[in-house]
């Protein structure tokens, strides 16, 4: 069966569909996107990623559409066929002259992709993630910084240099030195049983996981602290371990060929499982 893609209001098979080569997001990157995950047809925290969206759309000055997305994430899920899915949410600018003048777009192009996903196995979680540090540094004053761009290069480059490198993901610091993400993640370690992560104004990404993992930890009555963070201070940690919506929670285990701690740690592990029970809990699984 034919992948079956949303398009503006309309579902229609992957071959049919057709943006404009003067879409602002094609030509300059001017769009916005969100990656999901549904668990037996149910997406975790939609409505974070929604907001996200929209809080993202203001900063860029994208007027979303006055459409349904929820209803649109979910009738492509559906027309899949699918329960367990990646999905991605693409709004662009739309249609404009072949000039940088947004002024020139006039309905923006929503794009909606639904596929089937396999979780990982439990190995890759117990073996965790290599990461090497990137060449490539975010820079923390862009307006870019905190919001999910199809302006993606930045990371696809640092993603790339991984690779090579026989890497998991690439880490990126700001412009000042200090940790900001990972090309695909937001980070976090663990030191004298604190949790620490970069804080907003290091130039992340505000990660919808990220948002959940810090609520989760405050419950459970760690310690956690937002704030600038130095890469010796990552490679010195006891626990490393990296955040998004569909891998979750990724233990960290080697940073530039350096080991992070002795272990997957007690904290990382007790997160994980936190992680997944609350999801559960949420779609009533």
């Amino acid at each position: 069966m034919e992948q079956i893609v949303y398009l503006n209001g309309v579902l229609i098979p992957r071959s049919e569909a057709r943006i404009s080569p003067f879409d602002f997001g094609f030509l300059y990157g001017y769009a916005l996107f969100e990656s999901m995950r549904s668990y037996s047809g149910k997406v975790f925290r939609l409505d974070r990623h929604l907001f996200r969206l929209e809080r993202s759309s203001e900063v860029i000055g994208l007027n979303l559409p006055q459409i349904d997305l929820e209803r649109a994430v979910y009738d492509t899920i559906e027309a899949n066929g699918l329960t367990n899915a990646r999905i991605r949410l693409t709004v662009s600018l739309g249609q404009g002259e072949a000039t940088p003048d947004p002024s020139t777009c006039k309905t923006p192009t929503v794009f909606i992709t639904a596929n089937a996903y396999l979780p990982l196995p439990d190995t890759a979680y117990q073996k965790g993630y290599s990461a090497v540090v990137s060449q490539i540094r975010r820079n923390s004053t862009s307006p870019l910084a905190q919001v999910k761009s199809a302006n993606y290069l930045d990371m696809m480059l640092a993603r790339t240099q991984a690779k090579n490198a026989g890497a998991d993901e690439a880490l990126l610091l700001n412009e000042q030195g200090y940790v900001a993400e990972g090309s695909t993640s937001n980070v976090f370690i663990v030191s004298d049983g604190r949790l620490i992560t970069p804080s907003l104004d290091s130039g992340i990404l505000p990660g919808v996981t990220r948002e959940v993992i810090l609520k989760l930890a405050s419950s459970l009555g760690i310690e956690v602290e937002e704030r600038l963070v130095g890469i010796d201070e990552l490679y010195q940690a006891d626990e490393a371990f990296l955040s998004n919506s569909v891998m979750e929670i990724m233990p960290l285990i080697h940073v530039d060929g350096k080991r992070i701690g002795s272990s997957v740690g007690i904290i990382t592990n007790k997160l994980i499982s936190e992680y997944k029970t609350l999801v559960k809990k949420e779609l009533d699984l």
